[in-house]
């Protein structure tokens, strides 16, 4: 999650891509406030006033979004407005030899809270929001006058009606609980690239822990009333995911953490804390999987921060540190079954829209998640199989250590990488970082030869698509006995003679998911993200009824990143497709096209859902008998789209799976010997 499960809500105002030069030049200018926020969340009314320190140097602009109004001073003059007739206010900061102090005061009603969205919607901007049951303003929504392009540091009062307790990123000072309203007062003394707020009918909950070094920390889980019963487990959890990251990569940063529950189906992390939907924070697995992630965004994202105009790199870090890791804890089969998803995943991507992982800032649908998340994160893995995990993790204490609290390039992993192996991984990222799309690999040719009096093979790799070098592990095997190899396949065709000492009897590509490349369809049966991320997937709906065809229609735009296409009738020839329709006309449809049938799956008196593949695309169909379960259907199944089939039964799903990979394998016959 941030699950982004997404990076930290908190962005820069930045309206100007910056080169290395310029961000390095301007990396010490840091903005300095202090502000004093007052919030009522039944009139959603904020009142806000303070001052705004700005460095000397250039002239900078002042923003603050709509629909809030306010106005800025400097030496008791108002500061000139940009652009008067816009939707937001914009104050010209001059030039100056010295710091410039700006008294600011802004107000105005903020967003009603919409409990109702599901959690795609919360993946674009978000606006600042507030309500009884919840306030949620993200530094992105520009609820407060900040300085484009410059990093900040805060100190901020909050003020809030008696039973309502909030918190920004930061040490809390204090907080005081008085007759007609709670205070609070916050400081981040790091530079820092935006602020967090967050409000609500709160219990909180608190524990003091040791860190490394002997350092007290305060951790907190702020929860709506009738959940307090989950915060010991997650007060436990904190403090165990901290000490692990702490062993890896260096000491944790901050004097806390904080678990805050969202009234919407939100997952952002922050500096020091995480802001969780509640309904997920209830699921059993999230303390050790999703937790964990946002615990690691403390370090990578929070702790030291993706560049802006150079790529987010902090997911794909995080998603390989940590999602990624847990399943190394369960054992081999389950790290193997995750790199096959994310492979799978990639392969679910269009190839126009599979793009360079330097062009990935945040999540905002399912093909930018998997190139800034699995991608990513499977780069990460090549890399550490390349250099040794010694090395690579070497590299990731160097990075900590050069850039915690301070902006980091792809460029700057990488260097920090070069540094600790002795390897020159110039070709390595760039080949990844500048060039878009994912090289299929083929092995389109294999032979058993004598090299030299000796048992060999010889292999024809091809790559399609966007060549590149790949690191590619293949599997010679016998009766008994097995021989890995890593082949370099770096160009259109590649021919590879090995000797293998013993007569093999057949050869596998990647057999354990280790490659980043883009699964052939032969390899990889369809899974939902295939037809979710498709461009337009047509929509056929096997029933008469009105309310049920609408009802499906919201599903399949819940689901699909683009507008369905609704059709009158199944073309298997016209690409990827979303067939949904009671059991009866299911069944009537497979019999007349027998391909789209599945593998025995488990009955079910509410829904079932798979996947097919068709000659032209991937397909899903959703068997439903009633309107209430496709609701719930297009409430869930954004959350699986790397799955390839799951059962509903009583609004839940109680089983789910992925067809299995078939790996690219060749069984041998024996060549002319060799010269």
């Amino acid at each position: 999650m941030r699950g982004e499960v997404l990076r930290s809500a908190a962005s820069l105002f930045l309206v100007i891509a910056l080169s290395a030069v310029e961000v390095r030049a301007i990396e010490e200018q840091v903005v300095d406030v202090d502000f004093e926020v007052t919030l009522d969340p039944v009139s959603r009314w904020l009142d806000a006033r303070g001052r705004v320190v700005v460095p000397a140097g250039e002239a900078r602009m002042l923003r603050l979004a709509a629909p809030l109004d306010g106005e800025a001073r400097a030496d008791g003059r108002l500061l000139v407005q940009a652009d008067p007739g816009g939707a937001a206010r914009k104050w010209i900061v001059p030039a100056s030899t010295r710091p410039t102090e700006i008294e600011v005061s802004w107000q105005g009603q903020l967003a009603a809270v919409e409990p109702g969205i599901d959690h795609r919607q919360t993946l674009g901007p978000t606006a600042a929001a507030s309500g009884i049951e919840g306030t949620f303003l993200p530094a992105s929504s520009g609820w407060y006058p900040g300085v484009d392009g410059l990093l900040m540091r805060y100190r901020l009062t909050l003020v809030l009606p008696p039973g309502q307790r909030g918190l920004v990123p930061g040490h809390l000072e204090e907080e005081r609980f008085e007759d007609r309203r709670t205070t609070a007062r916050f400081e981040f003394a790091q530079p820092v690239d935006g602020i967090d707020l967050m409000a609500g009918p709160y219990v909180v909950q608190e524990r003091m822990v040791m860190a490394s070094g002997g350092r007290p920390l305060r951790l907190r889980t702020w929860f709506f009333p009738g959940m307090e019963d989950l915060a010991p487990g997650y007060l436990d959890s904190v403090a165990g995911h901290i000490e692990r990251y702490e062993a890896w990569i260096g000491p944790y940063a901050f004097d806390g953490f904080s678990v805050v529950a969202s009234p919407t189906p939100t997952g952002f992390g922050m500096p020091g804390l995480t802001y969780l939907g509640k309904d997920a924070l209830r699921l059993p697995f999230i303390r050790s999987t999703s937790l964990g992630h946002e615990v690691l965004h403390c370090w990578w994202g929070n702790g030291v921060y993706p560049d802006p105009s150079g790529g987010n790199w902090s997911e794909g870090l995080t998603t390989f540190m940590a999602d990624y890791r847990y399943k190394e804890d369960q054992g081999p089969e389950a790290a193997r079954a995750a790199r096959a998803g994310w492979l799978r995943d990639i392969a679910a991507v269009p190839p126009g829209q599979d793009g360079a992982l330097s062009e990935f800032r945040s999540r905002t649908h399912a093909a930018s998640q998997v190139l800034g998340y699995q991608k990513a994160a499977m780069l990460f893995h090549v890399l550490r199989e390349t250099i040794g995990t010694a090395a690579f993790d070497a590299g990731v204490r160097d990075l900590w250590q050069r850039f915690r609290f301070r902006r980091a390039r792809w460029e700057d992993l990488r260097d920090s990488w070069s540094k600790v192996s002795g390897t020159d991984l110039d070709d390595f990222f760039s080949a990844w970082l500048d060039t878009s799309g994912t090289p299929v690999v083929r092995m389109d040719n294999a032979r058993t030869i004598d090299i030299a009096g000796r048992a060999g093979v010889r292999l024809i790799l091809r790559q399609e698509g966007a060549i590149r070098p790949v690191r590619v592990p293949v599997a010679v095997r016998a009766p008994g006995k097995e021989m890995r190899i890593a082949v370099t396949s770096s160009a259109q065709e590649e021919t590879v003679e090995v000797v293998t000492g013993f007569e093999p009897a057949e050869v596998i590509l990647d057999p354990d998911a280790d490659a980043l490349r883009r699964l052939s369809s032969r390899e990889a049966l369809p899974i939902l993200r295939d037809v979710m991320a498709a461009e337009r997937p047509s929509l056929l709906v096997l029933s008469p009824d009105e309310s049920y065809r609408t009802a499906a229609g919201t599903l399949a735009e819940r689901f699909a990143d683009t507008a369905p296409r609704p059709v009158p009738e199944f073309d298997s020839a016209a690409g990827a497709a979303i067939i949904v329709g009671p059991a009866s006309a299911v069944a009537g449809f497979l019999a007349r096209h027998p391909g789209i049938s599945h593998p025995p799956l488990p009955s079910s008196k509410s829904a079932r859902v798979w996947t097919a593949q068709s000659p032209a695309g991937s397909i899903v169909v959703v068997e439903a008998d009633e309107m209430a379960d496709l609701r719930t259907l297009g409430r869930l199944l954004p959350h699986y789209g790397g799955q390839s089939w799951l059962v509903l039964e009583g609004g839940r799903v109680i089983s789910r799976g992925v067809w299995p990979l078939k790996p690219q394998r060749i069984e041998l016959t024996r060549s002319p010997a060799s010269p």
